[in-house]
């Protein structure tokens, strides 16, 4: 039973790994075309972190939204900005200490980080989840969206991660034409925020 149970542990986790690996070669082929659908952010959301419950309860957690409930739709894909707050707010979880908060907030933002493709806009809506976990160390936040790339090759063992999570939000964002930002103090936790344009009627 021991070494059944090792087996299993093995087969999921190299299932996972393919199903990341798929996902981030589909975006990959998909960059150049940037989505144009309209999503409200809002329900998606919603419905991430509703999946999320049980895992949170496991924890003793709590994941807490903070949401404009009038924001405008922002340009994209459904399903990939699900992909997105999925893997955000499951990291926030993993990492994120016992018995403390996940906080989703979502808000419209006119001050964003100063890169070309978001020049042309003066306002953006703004994602961002907030865990307080063990926080980052500075050396390492530029190297977090590399595939594979492990602050703790230890604990992400320990909790399940792939190493992909982050490359496939960096690519999901980058196709949305979005920026993401990365914040963290060691002891304190971290913020990773998503920046993408509002959908405008053409």
């Amino acid at each position: 039973e021991q070494f059944l149970k090792v087996m299993g542990d093995q087969a999921h986790r190299m299932s996972q790994l393919v199903q990341d690996l798929l996902t981030l070669s589909k975006v990959e082929v998909d960059a150049s075309q940037p989505p144009m659908g309209k999503i409200d952010l809002i329900k998606v959301i919603r419905k991430e972190a509703q999946h999320f419950d049980w895992t949170a309860q496991q924890k003793d957690m709590q994941i807490r939204l903070d949401m404009k409930e009038d924001l405008p739709p922002v340009r994209g894909d459904e399903g990939e900005l699900a992909q997105v707050v999925h893997n955000l707010v499951g990291n926030a979880i993993k990492y994120g200490a016992a018995g403390s908060d996940v906080t989703i907030n979502l808000r419209m933002s006119s001050s964003f980080p100063n890169v070309a493709n978001f020049r042309a806009y003066d306002r953006a809506v703004c994602l961002s989840v907030r865990d307080k976990g063990e926080g980052i160390p500075k050396e390492h936040i530029p190297r977090l969206t590399e595939r594979f790339y492990r602050v703790d090759s230890a604990r992400t063992r320990q909790v399940g991660g792939t190493g992909l999570g982050l490359a496939i939000v960096k690519h999901i964002v980058h196709r949305h034409r979005g920026v993401m930002t990365i914040d963290s103090v060691v002891g304190k936790g971290s913020v990773f925020s998503i920046y993408l344009p509002i959908y405008e009627e053409e």
